[in-house]
C-alpha cells in the first residue's frame, strides 16, 4: 500500500479555482446574489418577532384595533417580500453557479483528455490502466459532484453567519455572547478531527485507484486465471486491497461523522444558557416575547451554517483527495515537444537509418548501447532474438513512442525528432501481436486504417487479407457489430481484420509484430501470400519468433540484450554459424523432434 501524506488544501484549491478564473464574472455575480439572498433570509426572523409582538395589540380592551390589524398586515407583507426576494436571488445564484461549475468541470475534463494525448508510452507502461481510468473518471466525477454544492454552501454559510451575528447583536449583545461562547470550542475540536481525517481520505482515493486497476487487470485475464485455477489467489489478493480500502474508508467516514454530533452538542448547551437568561430579561421587562422568539431562531440558524460547514468539510476532503490525484496526473512529464518548424521528407520511399542509437527506458539503465542500421527502400527486414532482446523497442523508437538518448533515426534523411509525430506515424501501417478492435461494425474497424476509404476499398483490403470469405459468412457480413474486444469472433479472424486494416492504410512502411502467431497453419499460408503482395515495393519490418516465416527476408537482424549482434540474409547467417544459426537450428530440431 502506498504511503499517504496530508493534503495541502491551499495549493490544491488554489489550482482548482484557477480553472474557474475564465468564469470569474459569473462567479462574482453568483456570490453577490447569494449575499443578497442571505441578507433577506436573515431579516425574516426579526420581522417575524415583530409580527408576534404586534399580535398583542390586535385587540384593545376586548375590541379589535384597526391600527393594530393594519400594522400586523404590513409586517406580514414585508415578511412575505423578504421570503420572495430570498427565493428569487437564491434561484439566480444557483443557476449561475451551476453553469460556472459545469464549465469548470468541462475545462478540467478537456485538460485531462489533452494531457492523455501528450503522455509518453512509458507512463502507461508504469501505471495500471485501472488507476489511470480512476483518475480521469472517478476523481473528475468526485469534483464535479461537489464543486457547485460546496461553493454555494460555503458562501451561503459565511454570509449567513455574518448577517445573523449582526441581527443577534441588534437584539441582545448579552444573549449573543452567551449563545456563541461554545462555538469556538466546537470549531477547534472539529478542525483537529478534520486534519486527522485528511490522510485517510487521500488513502481512500489512492486505494480505490489500486483496486480499479487490479479489477481491470484480472477481468482482462480471466480466461488465463481460470486455466491455471488461480481464482482463489486472485480473490485473496483482492480481499487484501479491499480490506485496505475498508480500513481507510471507515476511518475517514467515522472521523468525519463525529463532527456533526460535537457541534450539535455544543450549540445545545448554548440554547440552555440562552433560555435561562432570556426568561430573566423578559420578567424584568428588558425584552419582549417576540424578540426572544427571533433570537432563538437566529441562534438555531447560526448553528446551521456551522453544521453545514462541518458537512462541507467532509466533501471538501474527498474533493481535495480527488483533485490532488488529478493534478498529479496533469503534472506528469509529457512527451518532448514537437520540432518547430518541423520537417518532412520530400519523398518517402521507406529508407531507414539508425545511426549510433543509444537508449534506455530508465535514466540509469541503458538497453541499447550503439545501434547502427541501414535499411534500403522496399526491403523486408526481419527482427529476431530471444524474449527481451529489444525487438519491440526498436520499433517503438522508429515510431517515436520513446525518444532516444543519443544518436539519430532518419527516414529518407530526415531525423524523426524533426518531424511531427502524427505525420511520422502516418508513414507506418501496423499489425500488432495484440489485436485491437473497437465496438462497431467490421466495415468501420477495417476503415480505421483509412477513414475516408470507400466500401469498395474496404472490401478489396479484406479480400487481399483473405478475410472477405469469412466476413460474408458472418450474420450481417461487413455490417456485423463487434462486441467489446471483438469477443464474438475467433482470434484468427481478429488477426485477419487487423491485417486488412493495415493493407487499407497503404502505408510506405509496414510493421508486423507477431502477425501470424495466433493463426492456424492453413490461414497462415494464405496470409503469407497476402503479405508478400502487400510488402512488395515497400519497406517492412517483421518481428517473429517462428523463423520459418521470414526466410525470404532481404535482411535479418538478430538482437540480444538490446543491441544488434548479427545482420544478413537467412542463408548467409546460417553459413556464418552464429547466434541466428543456433536459434534456427534449435527451432528446426524442436519441429522435427
Amino acid at each position: 500500500m502506498r504511503k499517504s501524506k496530508n493534503l495541502d488544501f491551499k495549493v490544491i484549491f488554489g489550482r482548482l479555482f484557477a480553472f474557474m478564473k475564465p468564469y470569474r464574472k459569473g462567479l462574482i455575480i453568483s456570490i453577490l446574489f447569494i449575499i443578497l439572498a442571505s441578507m433577506f433570509n436573515s431579516f425574516a426572523p426579526f420581522i417575524l418577532g415583530k409580527a408576534t409582538d404586534s399580535m398583542l395589540h390586535l385587540v384593545v380592551n376586548g375590541v379589535p384595533s384597526n391600527e393594530g390589524i393594519k400594522t400586523f398586515i404590513t409586517i406580514l407583507i414585508i415578511l412575505a417580500s423578504c421570503y420572495l426576494l430570498y427565493a428569487v436571488f437564491k434561484y439566480l445564484s444557483t443557476h449561475i453557479m451551476v453553469r460556472v461549475s459545469q464549465k469548470t468541470i468541462f475545462d478540467i475534463r478537456s485538460k485531462v483528455d489533452d494531457k492523455l494525448k501528450k503522455l509518453p508510452l512509458n507512463y502507461f507502461d508504469t501505471n495500471t490502466y485501472g488507476d489511470i481510468l480512476s483518475r480521469i473518471t472517478n476523481d473528475v466525477d468526485t469534483i464535479s459532484n461537489s464543486l457547485q454544492q460546496s461553493l454555494d454552501q460555503i458562501v451561503t454559510a459565511v454570509t449567513s453567519l455574518i448577517f445573523i451575528f449582526i441581527m443577534m447583536l441588534t437584539i441582545s449583545p448579552i444573549l449573543t455572547l452567551i449563545g456563541i461562547v461554545t462555538i469556538p470550542v466546537a470549531l477547534v475540536i472539529s478542525m483537529k478531527i478534520a486534519q486527522k481525517a485528511q490522510r485517510y481520505f487521500k488513502e481512500q482515493q489512492d486505494t480505490l485507484g489500486d483496486l480499479n486497476g487490479y479489477v481491470e487487470e484480472m477481468y482482462t485475464g480471466h480466461n488465463v486465471i481460470g486455466a491455471f485455477s488461480k481464482e482463489k489467489d486472485v480473490i485473496d489478493d483482492f480481499e487484501v486491497t479491499n480490506q485496505e480500502l475498508y480500513q481507510s474508508g471507515w476511518k475517514s467516514q467515522f472521523l468525519s461523522s463525529t463532527l456533526m454530533p460535537i457541534t450539535q452538542a455544543m450549540t445545545n448547551l448554548g440554547y440552555v444558557a440562552v433560555a435561562v437568561v432570556s426568561s430573566i430579561l423578559v420578567i424584568s421587562g428588558k425584552m419582549t416575547i417576540g424578540m426572544i422568539q427571533s433570537f432563538i431562531q437566529y441562534l438555531r440558524q447560526f448553528s446551521q451554517p456551522i453544521n453545514q460547514t462541518v458537512q462541507i468539510s467532509n466533501v471538501l476532503q474527498s474533493t481535495a483527495a480527488a483533485a490532488a490525484r488529478i493534478f498529479e496526473f496533469l503534472d506528469e512529464k509529457e512527451e518532448i515537444k514537437e520540432a518547430n518548424p518541423s520537417m518532412f521528407p520530400s519523398v518517402v520511399d521507406g529508407t531507414v537509418d539508425f545511426e549510433h542509437v543509444q537508449f534506455g527506458y530508465l535514466p540509469y539503465q541503458t538497453l541499447m548501447n550503439d545501434v547502427s542500421l541501414h535499411v534500403e527502400a522496399g526491403s523486408k527486414v526481419a527482427i529476431v532474438g530471444p524474449t527481451g532482446a529489444g525487438k519491440t523497442t526498436l520499433i517503438n523508437l522508429l515510431l517515436r513512442f520513446y525518444d532516444i538518448n543519443k544518436g539519430s533515426i532518419k527516414l529518407n534523411g530526415v531525423d524523426v525528432r524533426d518531424m511531427k509525430r502524427t505525420e511520422l506515424r502516418q508513414i507506418f501501417g501496423m499489425v500488432l501481436q495484440d489485436t485491437w478492435l473497437f465496438t462497431g461494425t467490421i466495415r468501420d474497424n477495417i476503415r480505421y486504417g483509412k477513414l475516408g476509404a470507400s466500401d469498395a476499398e474496404v472490401e478489396a483490403a479484406a479480400k487481399a487479407a483473405h478475410a472477405d470469405e469469412f466476413i460474408r459468412m458472418l450474420p450481417g457480413g461487413y455490417d456485423m457489430v463487434l462486441q467489446e474486444g471483438a469477443t464474438n469472433i475467433a482470434q484468427g479472424e481478429r488477426q485477419l481484420l487487423t491485417i486488412a486494416r493495415a493493407i487499407l492504410s497503404d502505408a510506405p512502411i509496414m510493421i508486423l509484430d507477431e502477425a501470424t502467431s495466433s493463426i492456424d497453419t492453413r490461414t497462415e499460408v494464405l496470409i503469407q501470400d497476402a503479405m508478400a503482395t502487400l510488402m512488395k515495393g515497400r519497406t517492412s519490418f517483421v518481428i517473429a519468433h517462428r523463423l520459418s516465416t521470414i526466410r525470404d527476408a532481404d535482411m535479418i537482424i538478430y538482437m540480444q540484450g538490446g543491441d544488434i549482434k548479427e545482420t544478413g540474409t537467412h542463408l548467409g547467417l546460417l553459413a556464418k554459424g552464429g547466434l541466428y544459426a543456433k536459434l534456427y537450428n534449435s527451432q528446426f530440431a524442436e519441429n522435427n523432434g
